[in-house]
């Protein structure tokens, strides 16, 4: 599972599984998402195919420096960790925003159902970089 944390808009994203392909899930829009998503977590672990790892996009500036959001997320991961038993692990998410609309506007030429749809994208941008990392036999702790 991957999360895409936003100020307005959290976006969640799967990986089917044998861990090869991200796709979005939903998106959240509670202004405190994290009992939210604490329970959808719940919720897929008692699924048959339960949950490896949870991965949280980090966001940081383009030369990889942290922004202004990185503490807000830091701060979320760590919360995150206290109240689930799966691991969590942190992805750079530089640029991740621009592929996934770049992805959706190639199918949706509406872009009101594009912004509806953009977090749940970006978070699977994201789970699928770590996971083609994760193929790669990368290190992605």
């Amino acid at each position: 599972m991957a999360i895409d944390l936003g100020a307005k808009r959290t976006g969640l994203a799967l990986s089917d599984p044998t861990g090869t392909l991200a796709r979005p899930h939903r998106v959240i829009t509670s202004a405190t998402p994290l009992a939210e998503i604490v329970a959808e977590i719940t919720r897929l672990q008692a699924d048959e195919d339960g949950l490896a790892a949870i991965v949280v996009g980090l966001p940081k500036r383009l030369d990889g420096s942290p922004n202004a959001q990185t503490p807000l997320v830091e701060k979320f991961v760590g919360l995150l960790r206290t109240r689930v038993q799966t691991p969590v692990i942190t992805q750079d998410e530089r640029l991740t925003s621009v592929e996934a609309e770049s992805l959706l506007a190639s199918r949706e030429k509406d872009w009101r159902r594009r912004k509806e749809k953009l977090d749940a994208a970006a978070a699977a941008v994201i789970l699928q970089e770590y996971l083609d990392r994760w193929q790669g036999g990368a290190d992605v702790s």
